[in-house]
């Protein structure tokens, strides 16, 4: 999804923003995640967003990491997006979609008198996210397509095929990453993966561990 203010590089990025601490969801460059607002510090965040560059980074708790008493530990990678479609309920809730601009690197946290977190964060590792399409000629399309057809049948799970076969390497990889119904552990390996091939290797070998681990456990196979 193209947004009006485009980021070419990681020095147009804004040097503090909020985060989003939400586990077991992904956001990807250029993909585009829904969200449901409701919380009050998270509420005042869209809205201090919203008067700035809308940026906000989605970021998960690492709750194997030791923290400090009422202030989860968080991993130190997520994902930049620009609020680009939002919606109020009528009922105090803010309905928006994120669309993905870059991964970041979180520096440190900082010291801040608001109800949400913010952080000062390094987007230069992942300078690559901000190039369209970057890598998607060495993306295996045949090995993702296959285990993916084979994790669906397995599950009974409807695809649109048409869809999956029309779309391009790189919203394909991310689309699937994002919807993927793995853990925490598994989406910031996903999100870690260096690049988009290396991305769409990691969804691989999950999603067949994944597959394996059900056959093994289907009564039907015993």
């Amino acid at each position: 999804m193209s947004i009006n203010t485009p980021y070419r590089s990681p020095e147009e990025m804004p040097s503090l923003f909020p985060l989003f601490p939400l586990s077991g969801v992904l956001l990807l460059p250029r993909g585009q995640l829904p969200l449901n607002i409701f919380e009050p510090r998270y509420l005042a965040m869209v809205d201090d967003a919203l008067k700035g560059e809308r940026i906000i980074g989605m970021i998960q708790p690492d709750t194997d990491a030791p923290g400090l008493a009422g202030v989860p530990p968080l991993f130190q990678v997520g994902c930049a997006g620009r609020i680009t479609q939002i919606s109020e309920t009528g009922d105090g809730r803010y309905h928006l979609t994120l669309t993905g601009i870059s991964r970041f690197r979180i520096l440190k946290e900082a010291e801040v008198d608001t109800p949400y977190r913010q952080c000062y964060a390094d987007f230069n590792f992942f300078a690559t996210d901000f190039k369209p399409g970057s890598g998607e000629e060495y993306v295996d399309r045949t090995s993702l397509l296959r285990t993916l057809r084979e994790f669906a049948e397995f599950n009974d799970l409807q695809i649109d095929w048409k869809s999956i076969n029309d779309a391009p390497n790189e919203a394909l990889v991310n689309a699937l990453s994002m919807m993927s119904p793995f853990g925490a552990k598994e989406k910031q390996a996903i999100l870690e993966a260096i690049d988009l091939k290396a991305r769409a290797d990691v969804l691989i070998a999950i999603t067949e561990r994944e597959l394996s681990r059900g056959r093994r456990e289907s009564p039907l196979l015993q």
